[in-house]
């Protein structure tokens, strides 16, 4: 096959393959509603009460220096993970790079087309196109905390990487190890509002906990950067991984928002120039 053949393989999909899934709790209108303004305030509420506020202005705005910073280092396509409102994918098919987005909110998927990006309103645990093909994969915007279990989001992502395919990653600038439930929350009073949707896990991992969760799953540190108050990691897959059979759990489990110049795969990736 030819590599325009095969990248056309992995971007687009059958048509039966973009049918809608399980949208868990990013379905919910604060998020929905949130993305369509492009503004909060929306946060994640802790079951004890603590607020994490999510950028939806930055993520709604277009990619900034910090984003290039980690698009830089991209190789091959790239899978955006939770791509959120698009901007990642939009900035890389802007730079002629092939890039697909995956998230279950509706609302975040018709942004990203309207912006010019290709997306799947899908869960990361579900089957995805490309499997074991992708040249880069993206857990920015905090997507690190998909499904509240790093290391069972860090073996997926693996499968889906090619050999020698790189993850790049944000974590927290705290050295922290969190796993926690979570609500979405706009901040309006109670009662003043939506009904709030059902708490969901949710994980925060600063650098450390991340390369130590990905050592398992054959995912090796490559570079650690801080740009604009944020902080990023890129691993590259090894050869081998070990693989599992998913679950109906895991293939039901909800992915989250988000949330490159290429280099080429090498060695014996099936993504590496003939």
């Amino acid at each position: 096959m030819n590599r325009t053949a095969h990248y056309r393989g992995v971007l687009n999909p059958p048509h039966e393959d973009t049918a809608p899934r399980d949208t868990g709790s990013w379905g919910t209108d604060p998020y929905a509603d949130a993305l369509r303004n492009g503004r909060g305030p929306l946060f994640l509420r802790r079951m004890d009460g603590w607020l994490l506020p999510l950028d939806v202005e930055r993520w709604c705005a277009g990619a900034d220096a910090a984003d290039l910073s980690a698009l830089g280092r991209c190789e091959g396509p790239v899978l955006d993970i939770g791509c959120g409102p698009g901007r990642l994918v939009a900035a890389l098919a802007a730079r002629g790079q092939r890039a697909l987005g995956v998230d279950v909110s509706e609302a975040a998927v018709d942004r990203t087309l309207r912006l010019g990006g290709s997306a799947l309103r899908r869960s990361v645990f579900e089957p995805l196109p490309g499997e074991g093909r992708w040249g880069t994969a993206l857990l920015l915007d905090g997507n690190i905390g998909i499904g509240g279990d790093p290391s069972r989001l860090l073996r997926r992502t693996a499968e889906l990487l090619a050999p020698g395919g790189l993850l790049v990653a944000e974590t927290a600038s705290q050295d922290i190890d969190e796993r926690v439930r979570v609500q979405l929350d706009d901040g309006r009073a109670p009662g003043a509002g939506p009904t709030p949707a059902d708490p969901f896990p949710w994980a925060r991992l600063g650098t450390s906990a991340l390369l130590r969760y990905a050592r398992p799953h054959g995912l090796r540190s490559v570079d650690q950067w801080d740009a604009g108050g944020r902080s990023f990691v890129s691993l590259r897959r090894g050869r081998r991984i070990r693989t599992t059979s998913q679950s109906p759990d895991t293939r039901n489990s909800a992915a989250v928002i988000s949330s490159q110049f290429p280099r080429n795969t090498s060695g014996d990736s099936p993504l590496a120039p003939s």
